[in-house]
């Protein structure tokens, strides 16, 4: 696809285009739900690198490090998103470069909905700013990146 023939951003309003870091996961091999944020953040004239399903916690933090997002999403449809985002968010927290990154998780995040306020506590005291409840719309994420204070850098996520 040419430049030219990329679709023009949806938003109406003049918020800054963020860069996002999106990921499942590391157990998680769920792509559609990363295919569908990437394009609708995009839609609304975000950058998004989308590092795909089953990443490793290491891979995310260097990922992190190299690119210095605005925003870093886990998208969870397995049902482990509690678990895989424990991790994840204790290694990007325990990173001297990436620990005040902003970060989110949402989708399907337990395969029960009992203890559902107990993991999303346990993710917020992991290091999460935000926890997104299976079936939020995406949205959510685009209040997320308004209320981003400070400049974006500008520099692709990509």
């Amino acid at each position: 696809m040419t430049p030219s023939a990329r679709p023009q951003p949806l938003r109406s309003s003049p918020e800054p285009s963020r860069r996002v870091l999106l990921t499942t996961g590391s157990s998680d091999a769920h792509t559609w739900n990363l295919v569908h944020l990437q394009l609708f953040l995009e839609e609304h004239g975000h950058s998004v690198l989308n590092l795909g399903p089953c990443v490793p916690e290491q891979l995310l933090v260097d990922t992190a490090r190299m690119t210095s997002p605005d925003l870093v999403v886990l998208s969870s449809v397995n049902g482990h998103g509690h678990q895989d985002g424990l991790r994840a968010a204790r290694a990007l927290r325990a990173d001297r470069k990436t620990r005040t990154l902003p970060l989110v998780i949402g989708g399907l995040l337990s395969i029960s909905p009992e203890g559902a306020a107990t993991r999303t506590a346990e993710l917020l005291d992991a290091g999460y700013d935000e926890v997104y409840a299976d079936g939020t719309p995406p949205t959510a994420l685009l209040r997320r990146l308004a209320d981003l204070g400070g400049a974006c850098t500008g520099r692709a996520a990509a």
